[in-house]
C-alpha cells in the first residue's frame, strides 16, 4: 500500500483532544496491528514497571533489543506498540522487551529516563552482555533511548552495542524549522500538540535540559546511532540536528531520510510497504552491532 492510504486512514481518524481519549485510541491499535503469529508474547514485571518479553521463533536468546515506545511521554504503552517492538525483534533475529515506562502528566521527568535506565540494568541483573543490547525507541521513545544512553554513560555503567532512533524528538524547545516548513505535510505532528506534551513532562524544568532534551546533550563517548526520519515530517530537523551533534562528538552515527515518510511510518506495519523496509533496515543494523562488538564502552563516571 501507497502512503497516500495512511494518510487517508489518519484522516477518518484524528486524535481526540482529552489525553485519557488519546491514549485510548493509541493503545486499540492491538486490535488492528497484529503480533507475528511465529512471535511468542510473554507479559511480565521488570521491577515495578510492566513488560512484555517478544520472543520471535529461532531468535538469539543473547540479543536483545530493549524497546522505548513512543507517544510523547504522555501516551503510548506496550498495547499499541507491541506490534512495532515484535516487528523490530523479528527483523534484528533478537528479542525485544517492551517496557511500560511512567507518563507524563502523572509523572514527569526524568521518571522515564529513571525506567528506562532500570529496563536495562534489569536485564544485566540476568546475565545480558551489554555488547548484544540494543536501545530503540520512536518518537518520545527516540529521544528517551539517546537521554538512556546518557544517563548510563554519566553513570559510568557499560554501554549497550548501539541505539537506534525512530523519528526521534530531542528537541523539547521545539526549535527546528522544520515544524514550519513542513507543518503542511506532517498529519499527525503539530507544534502546539507537542509542545503541550513537553510541558506536562517538563513540568516546569528547562526545555533544554540534556536528558530531556538529548540535542543540548555532550554526546560523547555514546554508541554508534542508528536515526531514521521522514522527509515529510516536522521533527526532520531534530533527527538531523542529532545526527551532526553526534557525529561532531565522534558517535557513528547514521541518518536515512525517507522521502514522502511521516512521522514513525514504521508503526503502519501491513498498510505501507516502506514500514517493513524500514523495520527490515533496523533489523540488519542490529545484527551488524551485536555481531560486530568487540569490546562494549564504558561511561565516564
Amino acid at each position: 500500500m501507497s502512503i497516500q492510504v495512511v494518510r487517508a486512514h489518519l484522516a477518518k481518524h484524528p486524535a481526540p483532544d482529552a489525553l485519557d481519549a488519546q491514549r485510548d485510541q493509541y493503545d486499540k491499535a492491538e486490535r488492528f496491528f497484529k503480533v507475528p503469529s511465529d512471535v511468542a508474547v510473554e507479559p511480565l514485571n521488570v521491577g515495578t514497571l510492566t513488560a512484555e518479553w517478544l520472543r520471535p521463533a529461532g531468535a538469539r536468546p543473547d540479543v536483545t533489543v530493549l524497546y522505548l515506545h513512543g507517544g510523547g511521554y504522555a501516551i503510548g504503552s506496550v498495547k499499541s506498540h507491541r506490534h512495532l517492538a515484535a516487528a523490530i525483534a523479528k527483523a534484528s533475529g533478537a528479542r525485544a522487551l517492551l517496557i511500560d515506562y511512567r507518563r507524563a502528566p502523572e509523572n514527569p521527568f526524568p521518571a522515564a529516563v529513571e525506567d528506562a535506565v532500570a529496563g536495562y540494568r534489569w536485564l544485566l541483573e540476568q546475565g545480558q552482555t551489554p555488547g548484544r543490547i540494543v536501545v530503540a525507541g520512536d518518537s518520545a521513545g527516540g529521544g528517551l533511548t539517546v537521554a538512556t544512553l546518557l544517563a548510563l554513560r554519566d553513570a559510568g555503567a557499560t554501554l549497550p552495542a548501539a541505539g537506534v532512533c525512530i523519528s526521534p524528538w530531542v528537541d523539547l524547545a521545539c526549535s527546528g524549522q522544520s515544524y514550519q516548513t513542513k507543518a503542511a505535510s506532517d498529519p499527525i505532528v503539530t507544534r502546539d500538540g507537542v509542545g503541550r506534551m513537553a510541558s506536562w513532562y517538563l513540568a516546569g524544568a528547562d526545555p533544554r535540559t540534556p536528558l530531556a532534551s538529548p540535542l543540548y546533550a555532550d554526546l560523547h563517548g555514546l554508541p554508534a546511532l542508528l536515526i531514521h526520519v521522514g522527509g515529510d515530517e516536522v521533527l526532520l530537523d531534530d533527527a538531523r540536528q542529532l545526527a551532526a551533534r553526534a557525529r561532531a562528538a565522534g558517535v557513528e552515527a547514521t541518518l536515512d531520510v525517507w522521502p514522502e515518510m511521516i512521522h514513525v511510518w514504521h508503526w503502519f506495519l501491513g498498510m505501507l510497504d516502506e514500514a517493513q523496509r524500514a523495520v527490515d533496515g533496523i533489523g540488519e543494523f542490529v545484527r551488524s552491532a551485536t555481531s560486530l562488538m568487540t569490546a562494549p564502552t564504558r561511561g565516564s563516571a
